[in-house]
């Protein structure tokens, strides 16, 4: 649990600090983050 927890963090700054200055990207962004939870949780 710990481990998804911080991967979703690391993942949501990366994403702040990426180019999501659209809202298309702000949704593949959100979308990737949603992808890596679910694989870490597997």
């Amino acid at each position: 649990m710990k481990k998804i927890i911080l991967f979703a963090i690391l993942l949501m700054a990366a994403a702040s600090v990426s180019s999501c200055n659209t809202v298309s990207g702000m949704g593949r962004d959100i979308e990737s983050l949603g992808r890596g939870m679910q694989k870490s949780s597997n």
